[in-house]
């Protein structure tokens, strides 16, 4: 048995972050990634980084096979400078395998063949999510059904993609391979899209889709996939209805990935969605058993997970300072053609929740660096307490939607009133100065 400071598993972006914050601390690390290809974590990966090259590249007329060796040599780089900041470190040890407890402090791995345990007072599981694979009958083994981690290990372009699922992944999908050219059809389980979002934002969204030739199927369900031939796929829906196409994509979400982790030999318990359960200062059911990113449920995303090595660097070295309570007005953005980028409520959540609102709006087509852009696409709309001046939430369709989301989460996390951000002097043409309009709601 070998024994450590701290065990961290999973390379992911808050495991790679607290190995290297305590390794600073002179702490015995011992980091556990059982795929070398996965060094740096799913957005490096599989996720954030390989996907916004591609949907940059799209967007650029790049030719998908072009924006594919790219994307590849991009992952490779960073992935190769995620490894060697750890592996470089005297007080970090990586091990390529697979992690699973035989206790609550004990994990057991495979090196050369050979069974090594290790021990730690401090262990931080930071092993992700995985795809969820909706029940389908039929051809599941066939070579033109994906999820969103093997399509884009593709190289050559479908001409017609199917996508199950009209979340936010799907969509993001359907947006970037529209533009390399492929006909892509969305089956979407409900009546409408992206049914949390503002309604007058969701179709307009819908309508830019639409006008770039994405056929949508709504208020349908997929029920079989059949194999028509070596370059042929057919899903069929509940109602009977057939779509054909040459390459199915599986996006119906991302579940914590707790298999083979063996928690059923610990006290280590899980949330009603099948996340480790945690605090709010992210341990688990264990002491000193942490659990950071995905794994723990909830929002999927990278800046979350490095929050997450906050609240836990707060806790080990910090009194607890920082928690994951504290945490405020997660903004995300899904990265369709243009971005849609959000934070905080909608109008209609504000109301449900006893606000007396006002409502700024903003058609892109009247702002002056739409037309320096020549982009006229878009709508943003803002929602401000009538009483308390506070800002509650921000809906953003349009070009750089992804960058002044954050000055708007900026000005929400100090409590300040919209009037700042309506009053502020913005240089001119830039996107940021919508703001002086858009929050002028008197």
């Amino acid at each position: 048995m070998i024994t450590y400071d701290a065990i961290v598993i999973g390379f992911g972006k808050g495991g790679k972050t607290i190995a290297g914050e305590l390794a600073a601390r002179d702490w015995r690390v011992a980091l556990i990634e059982k795929s070398p290809e996965m060094y740096g974590g799913t957005c490096i990966n599989i996720a954030c980084i390989p996907t916004k090259v591609l949907v940059h590249d799209g967007i650029h007329g790049i030719p998908y096979d072009e924006a594919i060796a790219r994307k590849d040599e991009v992952v490779e780089k960073l992935r190769e400078v995620n490894y060697n900041n750890l592996a470089d470190n005297e007080h970090v040890t990586i091990y390529d395998a697979e992690a699973a407890f035989r206790s609550d402090k004990e994990i057991v791995i495979e090196v050369d063949g050979k069974e090594e345990v290790l021990t730690a007072e401090h262990i931080f599981i930071n092993t992700g999510a995985k795809n969820n694979i909706p029940p389908l009958e039929g051809d599941l083994d066939s070579d033109l059904i994906y999820t969103s981690t093997s399509l884009i290990e593709r190289h050559e372009l479908p001409e017609r993609l199917i996508i199950v699922g009209g979340g936010y992944i799907g969509l993001e999908y359907a947006s970037m391979y529209q533009n390399f050219g492929a006909d892509v059809i969305v089956i979407v389980p409900d009546e409408e899209l992206m049914p949390a979002e503002d309604r007058d934002i969701a179709e307009t969204v819908k309508n830019e889709m639409q006008n770039n030739g994405i056929e949508f199927v709504f208020g349908a369900k997929a029920e079989k996939v059949t194999d028509k031939s070596a370059d042929e796929i057919t899903v069929t829906l509940a109602s009977g209805a057939e779509l054909t196409g040459n390459a199915v994509l599986l996006a119906t979400g991302r579940k914590p990935n707790v298999e083979g982790l063996g928690l059923d030999q610990t006290a280590i318990e899980l949330a009603d969605d099948g996340g480790i359960k945690v605090d709010d200062s992210l341990q688990t059911t264990v002491e000193n058993v942490w659990a950071l990113g995905d794994v723990k449920g909830g929002m999927q995303f990278t800046y979350t997970s490095l929050d997450d090595f906050r609240v836990v660097k707060s806790a080990l070295f910090d009194q607890g300072t920082y928690s994951y309570a504290d945490r405020n007005h997660v903004l995300y953005t899904m990265f369709i053609d243009p971005p849609l980028s959000r934070v905080g409520m909608t109008a209609k959540e504000a109301e449900v929740a006893g606000h007396d609102i006002l409502q700024g709006e903003v058609d892109l087509a009247s702002h002056p660096r739409a037309h320096v852009n020549n982009d006229l696409r878009g709508l943003f709309k803002a929602v401000v307490d009538k009483k308390t001046q506070k800002i509650l939430g921000v809906s953003l369709f349009g070009a750089q939607s992804e960058e002044i989301i954050n000055l708007v989460k900026l000005a929400m996390d100090q409590d300040l009133d919209y009037t700042v951000l309506r009053d502020q002097m913005y240089n001119h043409p830039v996107m940021s100065e919508v703001f002086n309009t858009l929050f002028d709601v008197q």
